[in-house]
């Protein structure tokens, strides 16, 4: 076995870690996920959104909002990690492409396209 990967202890036996590869697609975290279908929730409560995509590329992470299943997204929420130095790697976009507000905490970022009347904090 080779003696420089790090090892996962799982139940009675171990695994080696793999590193993922640098064209491997950016995903969502757990955390993120759940940020995201709280808000996206409480707006399908509301009846303001009916459907949403996700997707994964090699450079960024996208979660799409759609009124209707068969139209366009209304906004796109990006996860771009080459920009978490620079302007946070969270971004909302509207139908033109427009940024709405980009940051590094994805909580106040979708503050941008949630409701007021269905804001809980």
């Amino acid at each position: 076995m080779n003696q420089n990967k790090p090892l996962i202890i799982v139940g009675n036996g171990y695994e080696s870690v793999q590193k993922a590869p640098r064209d491997a697609p950016i995903m969502w975290t757990r955390t993120e996920l759940n940020i995201l279908m709280r808000v996206y929730g409480r707006a399908v409560a509301a009846g303001e959104w009916r459907d949403y995509g996700l997707s994964s590329f090699t450079d960024k992470a996208v979660f799409a909002i759609f009124r209707k299943a068969h139209e366009i997204p209304l906004y796109r929420i990006e996860k771009v990690p080459e920009l978490r130095k620079k302007q946070g790697q969270f971004r909302i976009l509207a139908i033109n492409n427009q940024v709405l507000r980009r940051g590094h905490d994805l909580t106040a970022v979708l503050r941008a396209i949630e409701p007021k009347r269905l804001r809980l904090a």
